[in-house]
């Protein structure tokens, strides 16, 4: 069983959701990006997820854009963001860590290169944002021969058959898009959701992992009675470290202040009998 099956298996056993921050790794530089990562452990992080930073990220809203930009300019390169996720899991080895990425640098880098490099560096699994489904077999080869968990998406708009195939080839989790568009904050999710998560588990026995557009403790509940396993919270961490900056033990303090009143919300989460989707 790996890191990330067990974090999820024992989280349900307790009824609770498991809290995934993003960050963009190098953010706003390598010491502060590493302080801010382990502070996010402390702070109750059940599972981390990391962005390694590029240049045209057509996933992300602006301000996961910005924090990319920020990490570029800092030197922050993807043999960088290994070493910094090598010497995080030297420091914190219990917490299990998820890169989200884009194809161009995993094609620059060399896949099996990375996916090799990755799991030397205590990388559970891996998320290519922009890789279509059909051209993904050398990525899931690549990551299944390295022992790091290919983690796929779906959304509302994915139809049943192409779940089916979700659950065949990917591992860890399944990244579960809560609103269709970019990242960003949101003041209301999309309605619907629980139809959707049931959906998807009705073709995947893979974990649930919610995402774009959560940003507060309501939303955390939300998506917790819909029937998610997991919520990642981005845009509204990193927005906390850009109102921050420059001053460097700010962003940190609030980082880890959002991130533990977030973690307690996901903890928190116990379902009344009957009131949440299996």
């Amino acid at each position: 069983m790996t890191r990330l099956d067990q974090t999820f298996r024992d989280l349900r056993a307790r009824g609770q959701l498991a809290f995934v921050p993003f960050m963009v790794l190098g953010d706003p530089d390598y010491d502060t990006s590493l302080q801010i990562l382990e502070r996010l452990c402390d702070a109750g992080a059940d599972v981390l997820e990391l962005g390694i930073p590029f240049s045209d990220p057509p996933a992300d809203g602006p301000v996961i854009q910005a924090a990319g930009v920020r990490a570029l300019r800092a030197g922050m390169r993807v043999s960088r963001c290994l070493e910094l996720v090598a010497e995080l899991h030297r420091r914190r080895p219990d917490v299990p860590v998820s890169l989200l990425t884009y194809l161009n640098p995993l094609e620059q880098y060399g896949l099996q290169r990375f996916y090799r490099d990755a799991a030397a560096a205590g990388v559970d699994g891996v998320l290519v944002a922009d890789l279509p489904l059909e051209e993904a077999m050398p990525a899931i080869e690549a990551a299944r021969e390295a022992g790091v968990a290919p983690v796929l998406i779906a959304s509302e708009l994915t139809p049943d058959d192409r779940l089916t195939l979700l659950a065949a080839l990917g591992e860890g989790y399944v990244y579960a898009v809560a609103r269709i568009g970019i990242t960003g904050e949101q003041t209301d999710l999309a309605s619907g959701l629980a139809a959707t998560f049931a959906r998807f588990k009705a073709s995947i026995s893979l974990p649930i992992v919610a995402g774009f557009g959560l940003s507060t403790p309501d939303h955390l509940r939300d998506v917790f009675l819909a029937g998610a396993d997991g919520a990642i919270v981005g845009s509204a961490l990193v927005r906390r470290l850009e109102a921050a900056l420059p001053d460097r033990l700010a962003v940190v303090e609030a980082v880890a202040e959002l991130a533990a009143e977030l973690a307690a919300a996901a903890h928190a989460v116990h379902a009344p009998t009957g009131a949440r989707p299996c």
